[in-house]
């Protein structure tokens, strides 16, 4: 996991970030040093569960929440990534908004 050390407002409404993480995190990356998004762990705040179907319950499917489901298209191509830390994994899913 890593933190934000610092934070300056550059005059265009963007913000320059400093950040300070884990080097294995790092390395998952890739190298790429675009389209990179930051997200806290301690806002998630919405429960959800993982579903098994099948023969001795093989298949899994991580379930959307209802609450989260609005203005989600199904019925486009979704890419996913996972991050592997330490002590837990994480998925990350994109989709196109309708």
């Amino acid at each position: 996991m890593g933190a934000i050390l610092g934070s300056k407002l550059k005059g265009d409404g963007k913000v320059i970030f400093e950040v300070l993480m884990d080097y294995e995190e790092a390395v998952q990356l890739q190298g790429h040093m675009d389209n990179v998004h930051l997200f806290s762990e301690n806002i998630s705040h919405v429960r959800t569960n993982i579903s098994t179907r099948g023969k001795n319950s093989a298949t899994k499917y991580l379930l959307i929440p209802k609450e989260l489901r609005r203005g989600i298209n199904f019925d486009k191509e979704i890419s996913c990534q996972k991050v592997d830390l330490k002590d837990r994994i994480i998925f990350v899913y994109s989709l196109e908004k309708n």
